[in-house]
């Protein structure tokens, strides 16, 4: 793994030293030093799942069959896309949520002489997807599908974001709104898409095969892209900060967390009234007191029979799917989510 890792990263250099000599361009020294520097804080420091899942699952779908060069550089390609498109969410992401930190370092409009500029800087990652897409992939069968895909999940994206946006807005805080229905549909649109179904829909595209015959495929990776945000969701207010790298605010921001959908389900009118008063107040003691109504209501257990259920449910999903690579695929991405910790 820490090899394949290495070369997804030599694949990152390879990427960006095309992107800043793109012959579209007139580039000045300070315009590339401002891109190169703008990538290397904002592409490759995070986790790289979604890039690496690329990898893997282009591997298990060729059923252990040594990749070529030229495959291995091209799945990496696309996972690089994958985390430019991440990326360009980020930056975005941060400036719109007045956010302070980001994977432990001052979000990018935040460092100096940065700022709005930022917002630049975003349609620009944006706009790297296609220069790659273009360069690496034009000749392909599949270029165009491709082009589709990152279009499409760009879109629910953006879209997803959207209805978050707009559901927590100050001064219109109506918990009223947050039902189990509103959660799926942030979720699926803000999440699992580019998270889950992205990684997956470009190595089945690689391996050569029609999305259109995969709708099943991605109804699963939705579900589990869902409950992956669950998991989130609960370890925000229940996981351990020191394993989970942040101090979870879902209370304070007024999140449409999966807790406090289900705390309202299952809570009487007095118990309504603590959470009507105190949940998205930043102040500690309202926090304490909606952490506290969790308690009583038992969510850990909630979540726990919540884990159990989608589990198995995923599993007999899978299993039922005809293809044994297809199964391998959906079933590693499971393994790496199931009972994490962070």
């Amino acid at each position: 793994m820490a090899d394949l890792k290495s070369t997804f990263l030599k694949v990152y250099s390879v990427l960006k030293q095309e992107l800043l000599e793109d012959p579209a361009f007139e580039w000045t020294p300070d315009s590339r030093q401002w891109v190169e520097r703008m990538l290397d804080y904002n592409v490759p420091g995070g986790k790289l799942n979604r890039g690496l899942s690329v990898i893997d699952s282009y591997k298990l779908l060729k059923e252990g069959q040594e990749l070529t060069e030229e495959e291995i550089f091209l799945a990496s390609a696309l996972g690089w896309c994958i985390e430019w498109l991440q990326a360009y969410f980020l930056v975005l992401d941060d400036i719109m949520d007045s956010s302070h930190t980001r994977r432990g370092q001052p979000c990018w409009f935040r460092v100096p002489k940065v700022g709005l500029i930022a917002a630049n800087d975003g349609i620009l990652l944006r706009n790297h997807i296609p220069r790659i897409l273009k360069k690496h992939f034009r000749g392909k069968a599949y270029y165009v599908d491709l082009l589709d895909l990152f279009n499409e999940v760009e879109f629910q994206t953006a879209s997803g974001q959207m209805i978050d946006l707009i559901t927590t807005l100050e001064g219109e805080k109506d918990l009223s709104k947050y039902t189990l229905s509103l959660h799926r549909r942030i979720v699926q649109y803000k999440t699992a898409y580019y998270s889950f179904y992205l990684p997956v829909a470009c190595a089945l595209l690689i391996a050569g095969e029609n999305l259109d015959n995969h709708i099943v495929v991605k109804d699963i990776l939705v579900q589990m892209g869902i409950y992956f945000q669950v998991q989130d969701d609960y370890l925000d207010c229940f996981g351990d900060p020191e394993t989970i790298g942040k101090i979870g605010t879902d209370i304070e921001d007024f999140k449409c967390s999966w807790l406090v959908v289900k705390a309202l389900e299952l809570c009487n009118e007095e118990q309504k009234k603590v959470l009507y008063e105190h949940y998205g107040k930043a102040d500690p003691a309202s926090v304490a007191k909606v952490k506290v109504l969790y308690n009583e209501l038992k969510l850990q257990g909630v979540f726990t029979e919540y884990e159990n259920e989608s589990y198995k449910k995923l599993v007999t999903s899978i299993e039922a799917h005809p293809s044994k690579p297809v199964q391998a695929v959906l079933k590693s991405f499971l393994a790496k989510i199931y009972k994490r910790q962070k």
